[in-house]
């Protein structure tokens, strides 16, 4: 699916999109109003996120031309307009969503995942490697149809590696989204839940494996046994 971002802080803007990349969603990126009416007006997008202090004007005015356009293309609002009333103002102008600044990367997958979710009732189709399958929707793991339970941050790991199939998860991208920031201490639990993972997919006969690029991260592949 396709997601369009527009924010005119050009490194929120590239850290939004390296989130949202990451879960396995195609983005394109928009500075202001003019240049995303542009892009609106060429190409469909499932989901806008989009910002409300742009450089030529309040983004709230682009929802009414959205709904006009892309009457399916779901809008979620992300900004630092915290107010109660300006929150009000964007979900009347039309909004689906409104998160505001500073917003959890992982809540704002969570709303981006359940406002997708909303387009036809439409659920995503599993993701399957080996004989492991994931379900982006629910989180549900199976291997061969029987479901496993795992740790939460393990659960957290596999699906930022089973969204992108041999594609390496930077290591750096990874101590950030799951613990704020990549002191030593982090680093080592994040090591030991590598482990812990490996082991448990190994134990249920998952028939894929956890790499490591080093000095890079991790990507998971079908096992080659």
């Amino acid at each position: 699916m396709h997601i369009l971002i527009v924010e005119d802080n050009v490194d929120l803007a590239t850290k939004l999109a390296e989130q949202v990349t990451s879960c396995g969603f195609d983005v394109d990126r928009a500075g202001s109003l003019r240049e995303a009416r542009e892009i609106i007006d060429s190409r469909d997008f499932a989901l806008v996120v989009l910002d409300r202090r742009l450089p030529d004007g309040d983004g709230i005015g682009l929802v009414p031309e959205i709904r006009r356009l892309r009457p399916r293309m779901r809008v979620l609002m992300l900004t630092a307009l915290d107010d109660e009333e300006e929150m009000v103002a964007g979900l009347d102008a039309g909004a689906d969503d409104y998160l505001t600044k500073p917003y959890n990367p992982k809540e704002l997958t969570a709303r981006i995942r359940a406002n997708l979710r909303r387009l036809d009732g439409d659920r995503s189709p599993s993701i399957r490697l080996g004989e492991l399958s994931f379900a982006p929707d629910s989180r549900e793991v199976a291997v061969r149809g029987e479901a496993i339970v795992l740790q939460k941050r393990e659960l957290d790991l596999l699906e930022t590696l089973m969204r992108k199939p041999g594609r390496v998860a930077l290591r750096d991208r990874l101590l950030e989204d799951f613990y704020g920031d990549k002191d030593e201490l982090h680093v080592n639990n994040l090591n030991v839940v590598v482990s812990h993972l490996r082991r448990r997919l190994k134990e249920c006969g998952a028939g894929v494996e956890i790499h490591a690029a080093r000095g890079i991260g991790y990507f998971i592949a079908k096992s080659s046994a």
